[in-house]
């Protein structure tokens, strides 16, 4: 069922995404017991969870309930939320959502403001939160001018700092000051590279060197469909997720990027089970599989 367009989505607003597919089918390869969804998002009621006026994209409702239907239906246990940059630094829904799985199952990456005090840092720690995410492309984050000072309010938390970029070139150019981060990195969506762009790019090879060179850094397996220039079968970002797996497989998690969000006609909503399914296909040792979903997500999020 399509949802209706929200009030807040006027015709001067920022544009309206694709509603999600609905949990279709069960993928066809097994996950392991605690497998983990580690970036996802949701988006409710936006009286109660108001959205920011200056952001991206206007979202669809998409629900704790539906998200919920869709880790059963794929096999997922656990889930790391981040927050959305349509909520900016305002993270009640994360942590409402958390508190309601309970943090065994749920933890989560905040949003937050130069005004964010020590104090409510804190409080987000206590109720879940394990890291701050940073992105050169969506409103409502602040960008990587704001990362120096970030990680020195986030380092006494041991939380991370998680890196969302426009376009992998930025991880070449900014090379330096990652490696002198004080805190654990976590590169979004495979560094965001493109795969025309492919292995052998400056952006692509700065992150593998960072992965070298620091024990704390992670990279998700993640939304690679949004950068493939190999439609349909993205097999164009096979050679990249590859290449990450040999160089750091105990370095890299997974994650859905439920809803899906900021994608507009005529782009296409992927069919969860089928992500699911071409990341089995693309790592297809089980015990490297193993440690993707599950203990690597256990090692940088703290679940038991």
């Amino acid at each position: 069922m399509t949802t209706p367009l929200p009030q807040s989505a006027t015709p001067h607003a920022p544009p309206l995404c694709l509603a999600p597919m609905p949990a279709l089918r069960a993928p066809w390869n097994r996950l392991p017991p605690g497998a983990t969804d580690c970036h996802c998002h949701v988006f409710e009621d936006p009286v109660r969870h108001p959205w920011g006026a200056q952001r991206s994209y206007t979202p669809r409702l998409a629900d704790r309930h539906a998200y919920a239907a869709l880790c059963r239906s794929l096999g997922l246990e656990r889930t790391v939320q981040v927050s959305a940059s349509v909520y900016g630094a305002d993270n009640r829904l994360t942590l409402d959502l958390i508190a309601e799985l309970g943090q065994d199952r749920a933890r989560g990456v905040a949003g937050i403001a130069v005004s964010t005090t020590q104090a409510e840092l804190h409080a987000l720690h206590d109720g879940g939160m394990r890291g701050v995410r940073v992105s050169t492309l969506m409103k409502g984050y602040g960008g990587s001018d704001a990362m120096a000072s970030i990680a020195v309010r986030i380092q006494p938390l041991g939380w991370h700092l998680q890196l969302h970029f426009e376009r992998a070139a930025e991880i070449a150019a900014l090379e330096a000051s990652l490696l002198r981060l004080p805190v654990p990195l976590v590169f979004d969506h495979l560094g965001c590279v493109r795969g025309s762009e492919g292995v052998d790019h400056a952006g692509f090879q700065a992150m593998l060197r960072i992965l070298q060179r620091r024990d704390d850094c992670w990279v998700k397996v993640s939304s690679w469909y949004r950068r493939s220039d190999a439609e349909p079968g993205c097999e164009d970002m096979r050679p990249l997720v590859q290449a990450l797996v040999d160089v750091r497989p105990d370095r890299l998690v997974f994650g859905t990027n439920w809803p899906h969000p900021a994608l507009f006609a005529p782009a296409q909503v992927p069919v969860d089970a089928d992500l699911v399914d071409q990341f089995c296909d693309w790592v297809p040792d089980v015990r490297v599989r193993q440690a993707i979903l599950v203990h690597n997500p256990a090692r940088l999020y703290g679940f038991a």
